[in-house]
């Protein structure tokens, strides 16, 4: 069963769309409206939400920032987009972003069924390169080894330190003709768990090359559409990706690429263990401009890695959330526990002082401590016991019921107060939260 959230200013549409929903016969669990972004991106933070049916133009929020903060949240999260004005330019930005159709308003009911059923129908079947590799008999299976031709040179040179001390990368002419210009880099390694942890292979051996190679198709297929990247098998039965950017393309005004890195590398995660049931770490380097740097970003990628050990229900590790400069070696649990903690304790101060703010985000709060949204997620969950966005909906939800019981403040007075952009989205929130309305509360 399928949770679908449909986000639309005008509530007569969210209706009509729900209601064309429930009578679809398709597998839907539960239908959440919306009439604002930051609405919907409440539900998405706290409901498991599989698609979302998202409005363009909507005020404050836009139907394209709000499915950017929404990959940012669950990177899963499957789009469709609807809109009054066919410009390609929107079409574009949404298509690039990941959305599974672009819908023009009015809308044709059987148009806009077709679409939906075709995204959910998608929903449980791997991807398309990965499905043929599957569905292709073991025994049969015959793999050729890609990029043979240029995977050794990649490994030697994520591995090397070269000097250049007169001149020019000596080997950038060889590394452009296989396509390796930059001039910006960033590295992400993708570490199988092909290997259990008595040290005894997790498939037979006749699979592993298999699921190797159904790994780096999923892997291929998730950047295809959103990266210029080398992939190609490590030595060690890893992958390793390549990605680069050209002058042009780094300097184009774009959503914070670290963000986009580690949205695609949660989306690895996720696909890999969805559809191989493989568990895998990601280490994601930082972005550096200069061939020569590249075995620098692979060093990173790999010491990223090394917080497995602390987070062991953690998967996606960004080498910039962690203070390597702090420690002059690597950091042992204690002080990666202090670390931990005090980054929670900072997260927290910042949300106490600012909760009331309209439009916070997990995005802002990450940016003032220095950390990922997703790592502060997870930390925040782990040593607190809830997650970051119940802390914020707490304290505001907390606020207003003071407000309404010793106040003669307005339901519209209270949600200004803390923090929502309108008295309908604080009412639904606050019925949410106490299982009673602001107005029955009252009485």
């Amino acid at each position: 069963m399928y949770n679908i959230l449909v986000v639309d200013d005008e509530p007569l549409i969210c209706k009509g769309l729900a209601g064309l929903l429930n009578a679809s016969g398709l597998g839907i669990g539960k239908i959440i409206t919306a009439t604002s972004g930051e609405e919907a991106l409440d539900y998405i933070r706290m409901e498991n939400i599989d698609l979302l049916i998202t409005d363009i133009q909507m005020g404050e929020m836009n139907g394209i920032e709000l499915m950017h903060q929404a990959k940012i949240v669950k990177p899963w999260v499957q789009t469709i987009i609807i809109s009054a004005h066919e410009t390609f330019q929107y079409a574009q930005m949404a298509i690039r972003l990941g959305a599974r159709d672009y819908l023009i308003k009015p809308l044709n009911s059987e148009q806009f069924l077709d679409s939906v059923r075709s995204v959910l129908l998608k929903m449980d079947k791997p991807l398309p390169r990965t499905e043929e590799v599957l569905s292709a008999g073991h025994e049969d299976f015959r793999m050729e080894e890609p990029q043979t031709e240029s995977s050794e040179p990649l490994n030697r040179l994520l591995a090397e330190t070269v000097e250049h001390p007169d001149g020019p990368y000596p080997l950038q002419s060889y590394y452009e003709r296989i396509g390796i210009t930059g001039p910006y880099f960033a590295v992400i390694k993708v570490k199988l768990a092909l290997i259990a942890a008595n040290g005894e292979s997790s498939f037979p051996e006749k699979d592993i090359p298999l699921m190797q190679y159904a790994s780096l198709n999923i892997i291929k297929e998730l950047l295809d559409q959103e990266l210029n990247a080398q992939v190609f098998y490590a030595p060690d039965r890893s992958i390793n990706i390549l990605v680069q950017w050209s002058e042009a393309e780094y300097a184009e005004q774009h959503s914070n690429r670290i963000n986009q890195l580690e949205m695609i590398s949660r989306s690895m995660h996720h696909h890999i263990g969805k559809y191989l049931k493989i568990e895998c770490t990601v280490g994601i380097s930082q972005i550096l401009k200069g061939l020569q740097f590249v075995n620098v970003l692979s060093r990173q990628a790999d010491k990223a890695m090394i917080w497995t050990s602390e987070h062991g229900d953690y998967h996606v590790f960004y080498y910039g959330d962690f203070s390597w400069h702090n420690y002059a070696r690597d950091p042992n649990a204690e002080e990666l526990s202090t670390q931990s903690n005090r980054i929670v304790e900072q997260a927290k101060t910042y949300i106490e002082e600012n909760y009331r703010q309209k439009g916070l985000t997990i995005h802002e709060v990450a940016k003032r401590n220095h950390v990922s949204p997703n790592y502060l997620s997870y930390l925040f969950k782990k040593i607190t016991g809830f997650n970051l966005w119940e802390y914020v909906v707490k304290l505001r939800m907390e606020e207003s019921r003071s407000l309404l019981l010793h106040t003669d403040l307005r339901r519209y007075e209270i949600a200004e107060r803390v923090g929502y952009e309108s008295p309908e989205h604080f009412s639904k929130i606050f019925k949410k939260y106490y299982g009673v309305s602001p107005s029955d509360l009252k009485k």
